[in-house]
């Protein structure tokens, strides 16, 4: 039985997780839980999965559950955080904090030699070269749990002897592909998302194509290919998560249905494949798969980690930081839609670049744009 510790249990990839987990109980047992500020549903979580570890971010929620748990061990601060990314008492563990915050639990756990399950895009795109370089120091093992980025997985299995040519990256087009981007669109509405639930962030993320700005970057690490080799195919119905094209042409596709279950299953257990409820394709009821290609000038976000990449490692940082205030100042209402785009372009244009060889360097310089973009906020 694997031992499974998930940093971001009361999250919507937790949640999938702990489904996988519930359905496989003879395979996977959930040691240690990971939360934020939901205590009721990490109350619940532990009254069904009875873990050995749990992490709550307040001192004063980590003591309600001290009380309410005799038997379990309880985290919390950033000490605690250090604490509980550095244990050893588990086999795979699930990367799916939100933000920078996973950058440094997930460096803990590869610095392990333990085998990753990635879901936070945010820890290769401000640590890639440290997270691969560590991963490999340390004989760790990281799979990844975003659809995309498992369709490219699994598409490359059994193919390592050949030459990739180009990694086709599929996006949905969030709800405002065939629309027009103003500056009257409303949380709301960016919140829509035509075909997948995710968490708020990265629902806005979806809707200003950030996400897959940032999934290029995963990508250029994850599978050592040149961002020019990387194109973004946007195709709506999320039917086939993404492929690769190898040099003689053949191109191998990963399609399935619409469920996080099936590649977070698939990093638990990988590299074999676990039976499910899911409802599976019809190819016939879809009949029809078609591709687009996204306009770079009205997504600019994607454009921008483009950008990005081309300038160097700190450039990256600075987009993430910079996008991760501008879309939690729209969640709030702080800003309009259109700002996000245009604040990180002038925070990208304002920066020199720098050498980052280190997590505490990466952190500092992720802290130090977010005060300046929130100053830009604020005007």
């Amino acid at each position: 039985m694997k031992k499974i510790a998930i940093f971001g249990s009361t999250g919507s990839i937790g949640d999938s997780t702990l489904e996988v987990v519930r359905e496989n109980p003879d395979l996977f047992k959930a040691v240690t839980l990971v939360a934020g500020k939901n205590i009721d549903k990490l109350i619940k979580q532990i009254e069904e999965f009875k873990p050995q570890k749990v992490y709550i971010t307040s001192e004063e929620n980590a003591n309600k559950l001290k009380e309410k748990f005799t038997d379990i061990k309880v985290y919390f601060g950033e000490d605690g955080m250090e604490e509980i990314s550095k244990s050893t008492d588990f086999d795979i563990g699930v990367s799916a904090l939100v933000g920078i915050a996973g950058l440094r639990p997930t460096y803990n756990m590869i610095k392990n030699g333990k085998t990753v399950a990635l879901a936070n895009k945010e820890v290769l795109v401000a640590g890639g070269k440290l997270i691969m370089d560590t991963a490999k120091e340390n004989n760790a093992i990281l799979l990844t749990v975003d659809s995309e980025h498992s369709a490219i997985m699994q598409s490359l299995q059994g193919e390592k002897q050949n030459k990739i040519d180009k990694i086709l990256l599929t996006a949905s087009g969030g709800p405002f592909f065939d629309k027009e981007i103003t500056d009257d669109i409303t949380v709301e509405q960016a919140l829509n998302h035509p075909t997948w639930k995710m968490g708020p962030k990265v629902t806005i993320d979806s809707s200003t194509m950030m996400n897959k700005g940032f999934e290029v970057i995963e990508a250029k690490w994850l599978f050592d290919v040149n961002p020019e080799q990387i194109e973004v195919v946007v195709h709506r119905k999320s039917i086939v998560h993404s492929a690769v094209q190898f040099v003689d042409g053949t191109i191998m596709a990963n399609l399935g249905p619409k469920s996080m279950q099936i590649p977070i299953a698939y990093a638990l257990n990988f590299p074999n494949r676990l039976p499910n409820n899911i409802e599976k394709i019809d190819l016939f009821e879809i009949s029809q798969l078609t591709f687009e290609k996204p306009d770079l000038e009205k997504f600019q976000c994607l454009k921008l980690a483009f950008e990005a990449i081309e300038k160097g490692h700190s450039f990256q940082v600075v987009l993430n930081a910079a996008n991760e205030v501008l879309v939690d100042a729209f969640l709030n209402k702080k800003i309009k839609y259109t700002q996000i785009p245009k604040g990180i372009k002038n925070m990208l244009d304002n920066h020199k670049p720098l050498e980052l060889n280190t997590v505490e360097e990466i952190l500092d310089l992720d802290q130090k744009v977010k005060e300046e973009t929130r100053k830009m906020i604020e005007g």
